[in-house]
Formats: structure tokens, C-alpha cells, sequence
């Protein structure tokens, strides 16, 4: 199966042939895949090289102009390394553009932490306004990427991967999914984490929601799921632990309500490793997350779910 960056370029080029406002703005990272596209666009294919400053710089320019900008490299770069550019040229000055990363939270183990961004939704909080795409499946990716395009001039985040679930499920840019339904809590699987979450789960009577969007928070999907499956509420997320835990709180501020947040964790793992050994290592695996899961919402889940 091809990768969510796969998806990228075929998808962004046919994009650039159809709509003259779409413009590609790189850093050298994907250069080749877009090598067809710059033939046929040389101006509105750019690659200002390793400038990750400039990278922002320039699609907050595009964007002033009109133009709708799909920028696109490594999470790090993109988020991290040019923040200040990320707040002032496009939040301060009202400039949307799509940013779409690669590697995010550890999909490139020996690219070591400078290529490791487990971070960047959490910073991105720090800001207003930015819808925000984690895609579960290439086709998904597909999907997001053609929404977050044809979004106006809003600013979207689009984080892609290389950890996939097996298959695509239908998804609008907006809503949580029910994947699941129990009556012991409810454990929110983000992106690639869906599989994963319904593999430790499948004895666990609870709901399952599915998020490939995850700002705006869904919360009355979310409310809605706790009206039968009560309030004892699981986030699994594959960045940063507790990214979302406030967004679920506001959600059921007015409710006796527990959250917790699971992710990747703060402390630093200096052996490059595999992915799956990452994912084991930050507890995401389907026997660390049914440990963990059974541990919080206790009793009341240990049957197993209707239809499981």
C-alpha cells in the first residue's frame, strides 16, 4: 500500500491544474514530486530551498495575494523551526494556507530529534483558528488534503504519516465517527491510532469515536457519545499526551467527567529504533493501551462490547 505522502503530490498537481489560485510553496523536501507540476506551472511551483522561514514567508505572501498555498515539508520544519513566521505571516496578517508535513511524531527513527515534531498540533493550540487533519489512511489523506484546499483562505494543518490503519473510512473535514458503541466510557482514536485503539478495545464495552479532524474539537460528538457510554473519557493521540485533554474537558465542563489523555510521551527515546518500537515504547500498542484503557475506566467496561 502506498503512504499518505504518496498521496501528496499526484493530488496537489491535479489541484494546480485545475484551480489557477493553488500554488506549491517547498524547501527542497519533495522537490522530485512535484518536478511534472513545475514544468507545467513554473510560477506557481516554488522551492525556495533549505529556508524554512522564508518557506512561511513566502506562502503568507502568495496567500495576500489571492493565491491559496499548499505548503509542504517535515513537521520540524514546518511547524517548529519557522513558529514566529507561522504566527505573524499568517495568523497576524489573516493569510490562510495549507501546511502539510511529513515525519511528524517519529515516522523517521534515524532522522533523530531534529526530525521529530510530537509537538507541533500542541503548538499550533498556542493559535487561532487552524482547522487540523490527522489522516488514518492514504485515502483519508486524499480526501483531507482536496477539503483543506477548497477551505476558503482558512488556515489548515494537515499532518501526514507513515503509520496507517488497514483500511479507509468515510470521512468530512469535520465530524468524529462512531465506530463503536458500549456503555463503559469512550476512547477517542486519532488518525493511525484507530487501530490500534479497536484491537485493545474489542473486550471492552465501550464507544469508539474515530477523529481525523481534530480542531475544531467535535465536542458534541463527544457529548453525545457520554450520554450512553458515560463520562469516563480516553483520548489516544499520535502526538504529544494530553494534546486534547482541555478540548475534552471544555466539552463536558458542565458534567462530572474523568479524561485522559494518551500519547507520545515528553522523555526523549536517544535509540533510533523502528517505528513499532517507538510506538511500544510511548505505550500506543494495542497491549499497552488495553492495560491502560481497562486500568481508567474500570469495571464498567469489562464486558464485552455489543457486536465485538
Amino acid at each position: 500500500m502506498d503512504t499518505m505522502r504518496d498521496r501528496l503530490a499526484p493530488v496537489v498537481s491535479r489541484l494546480l491544474d485545475e484551480d489557477p489560485r493553488v500554488a506549491v510553496v517547498l524547501a527542497e523536501i519533495g522537490k522530485d514530486g512535484f518536478a511534472a507540476a513545475r514544468r507545467r506551472h513554473p510560477d506557481r511551483v516554488i522551492n525556495v530551498g533549505i529556508r524554512e522561514q522564508l518557506l512561511i514567508g513566502a506562502a503568507a505572501g502568495l496567500a495576500l495575494t489571492g493565491m491559496r498555498p499548499v505548503v509542504h515539508t517535515f513537521a520540524s520544519f514546518l511547524v517548529e523551526r519557522p513558529f514566529e513566521q507561522v504566527k505573524l505571516d499568517l495568523g497576524h496578517q489573516g493569510a490562510g494556507a495549507v501546511l502539510v508535513s511529513a515525519a511528524a511524531s517519529f515516522d523517521w527513527p534515524a532522522g533523530g530529534l531534529t526530525h521529530m515534531a510530537p509537538g507541533d498540533v500542541a503548538l499550533l493550540d498556542t493559535l487561532d483558528g487552524w482547522t487540523v487533519h490527522v489522516p488514518g489512511h492514504p485515502d483519508e489523506a486524499e480526501r483531507l488534503l482536496r477539503h483543506a484546499v477548497a477551505a476558503g483562505d482558512d488556515k489548515v494543518y494537515v499532518r501526514l504519516s507513515t503509520q496507517s490503519n488497514a483500511e479507509g473510512r468515510p470521512v468530512d473535514g469535520e465530524r468524529f465517527r462512531t465506530v463503536r458503541e458500549g456503555g463503559g466510557g469512550v476512547v477517542v482514536a486519532v488518525g493511525p491510532m484507530l487501530d490500534e485503539v479497536l484491537a485493545a478495545t474489542r473486550d471492552l464495552d465501550v464507544t469508539v469515536l474515530y477523529a481525523t479532524t481534530v480542531r475544531p474539537f467535535d465536542a458534541a460528538a463527544l457529548r453525545r457519545a457520554t450520554e450512553t457510554a458515560g463520562t469516563d473519557v480516553v483520548l489516544v493521540e499520535p502526538y504529544l499526551a494530553g494534546t486534547s485533554t482541555a478540548a475534552a474537558n471544555d466539552a463536558l465542563r458542565d458534567l462530572p467527567h474523568r479524561v485522559l489523555g494518551l500519547g507520545v510521551g515528553r522523555r526523549e527515546l536517544r535509540r533510533y529504533g523502528r517505528v513499532e518500537e517507538h510506538v511500544a515504547a510511548h505505550g500506543l500498542d494495542a497491549r499497552s493501551l488495553r492495560e491502560r484503557v481497562a486500568a481508567f475506566v474500570g469495571a464498567r467496561a469489562g464486558r464485552p462490547a455489543p457486536g465485538a
